[in-house]
């Protein structure tokens, strides 16, 4: 099967085109660094120099193309900017949408997240609404997703990807990552606030299993939606930081999300099934 990979060169690309590689499909990776072209096509892909901003050039690459899935893993993490990544899922997703609709692109597969759905006591399912209320500068994220999740619906076959907070090789939360960096300088307090984590080899597996999946949304995280007084002590461990600083009180949104759907109708299986295990095999 042909597949276009755009953002192939992110963590969760990165993780994601061996294992499509394996499975003997052929692979067009998209990036727009020319310092990561090399990478890509180490792995076996071949690799495309892209901006998703341009309109006629995602048109015309497509077109020319002719995949047959389109898998989205275009973000703006390693710049840390909400705009810039709202930017990407809003003007980015439409372009990346308009030129699959143009080479009539059978489905597309695409990342999205799990901390985006209205305020509630318990992990959200899929059938919570998002966050269509929330205040500035949370509307930015939302506003984002929200416009991400209805282009990609335009597509006859789609996968949306809500992930949890990655963690693992190359993200924030590796020994070089900017959240560690913070947690060693005791910058980040554990508040009661409930995050859901998953490891950047499980979110790429999913991406990968969503080939065969049918179409719908589905939260990809771990077993173990968790507080902040219970995670991050356990990760500052495994960092050998400082014991973190805790502070009550939480935002009503920091809720977490349940994996059931994706584990119930799809088989998922996860490699690293909770936070506890998974930050000190990740940091070794």
């Amino acid at each position: 099967m042909k597949i276009f990979v755009a953002g192939a060169s992110g963590v969760v690309g990165r993780c994601l085109l061996p294992k499509l590689m394996q499975a003997g499909h052929e692979v067009i990776g998209m990036t727009r660094k020319k310092e990561q072209k090399h990478l890509l096509e180490q792995l076996g892909a071949k690799a495309v120099l892209a901006d998703v901003f341009d309109r006629e050039q995602m048109a015309d690459l497509l077109y020319e193309m002719k995949p047959v899935v389109v898998i989205h893993q275009l973000t703006s993490l390693s710049e840390g900017s909400s705009a810039e990544n709202a930017r990407i899922r809003i003007e980015g997703t439409r372009n990346l949408v308009d030129a699959a609709k143009q080479a009539n692109v059978h489905k597309m597969i695409a990342q999205s997240i799990s901390w985006a759905y209205e305020s509630g006591p318990a992990p959200a399912s899929e059938e919570v609404a998002l966050d269509l209320d929330a205040p500035i500068p949370r509307n930015l994220t939302i506003n984002g997703v929200v416009a991400l999740e209805e282009a990609v619906k335009e597509i006859p076959e789609y996968v949306v990807l809500r992930y949890g907070t990655l963690y693992g090789p190359a993200t924030w939360y590796d020994k070089d990552g900017a959240t560690a960096e913070k947690v060693r300088n005791q910058e980040v307090k554990a508040t009661d606030g409930v995050s859901s984590f998953v490891h950047v080899q499980d979110a790429a597996n999913a991406a990968f299993l969503a080939l065969e999946w049918s179409t719908g949304t589905y939260n990809i995280v771990d077993d173990e939606p968790a507080k902040g007084t219970e995670w991050l002590p356990v990760y500052a461990y495994a960092l050998h930081a400082p014991r973190p600083e805790i502070q009550s009180g939480s935002s009503p949104w920091e809720r977490g999300a349940s994996n059931s759907k994706a584990k119930k109708e799809c088989g998922w299986e996860l490699q690293y099934p909770t936070w506890r295990t998974g930050f000190s095999e990740s940091l070794r």
